[in-house]
């Protein structure tokens, strides 16, 4: 019985078993990109970034973690859909300008990933890093409750080797609340030094979860 017990343990352990290499679908969940956002793009590089140019594509050498504090997937989608924020949300009062938030990817509870736009493009997800960073969301995160899933963990996992492995150049995992520490790096962009929020997400432990997946 003793012996049943630990093989059952250890093919439950085998299947559970994280490895970089298994694939993962990635589903295609386009946010509006159209004339509007591009230009409001161009226009928050040139004001933030001192980039004048009509190409909004990043340099992805950072991927930044991040939670939603929204519950459902559907309601995060009409969240980032617009373009531009709405002229009632209360996010202008830390949010300057018109440009929406965005996010390359977001991951919902049982762990299933959707891309939203392409990951050289901007997207406005962290202070001072969005012309180097790729943005990953996951669902959860309501009240500040550090709540976010296994399943969840898993998938960022996969996420972080798939695109450290597209882009050699990607050399930092943080979770948004860590952004600040770059402030006086190569990769700090920002040009309004009274810019930048506290954050706590994706909570005190997740990324470490995922980058000990990682590593194993």
């Amino acid at each position: 019985m003793k012996i049943s017990i630990i093989f059952l343990y250890f093919i439950t352990s085998i299947t559970h078993a994280f490895s970089c290499h298994n694939p993962q679908v990635i589903k295609q969940m386009p946010i509006q990109f159209n004339k509007e956002r591009i230009a409001l793009t161009q226009q928050y590089q040139l004001t933030h970034y001192g980039i004048d140019s009509k190409s909004i594509e990043i340099e992805p050498k950072i991927i930044v973690l991040h939670w939603t504090s929204i519950e459902k997937f559907k309601d995060t989608f009409r969240t980032f859909n617009q373009p531009s924020l709405p002229k009632d949300s209360i996010r202008r009062n830390d949010l300057p300008g018109d440009l929406n938030v965005s996010s390359h990817f977001v991951v919902d509870r049982d762990g299933t990933i959707y891309q939203l736009m392409p990951e050289t493009w901007m997207a406005r997800h962290v202070i001072g890093l969005n012309h180097y960073a790729i943005g990953i969301e996951n669902i959860g995160g309501i009240d500040s409750k550090d709540d976010l899933t296994n399943a969840q963990v898993r998938a960022n996992a996969f996420l972080v080797c798939y695109l450290k492995n597209k882009y050699p150049k990607i050399k930092h995992i943080i979770g948004h609340n860590d952004y600040l520490n770059f402030k006086n790096t190569s990769l700090w962009l920002e040009k309004d030094p009274n810019y930048q929020t506290d954050k706590f997400d994706p909570g005190p432990t997740f990324v470490k979860k995922v980058k000990k997946l990682i590593r194993t």
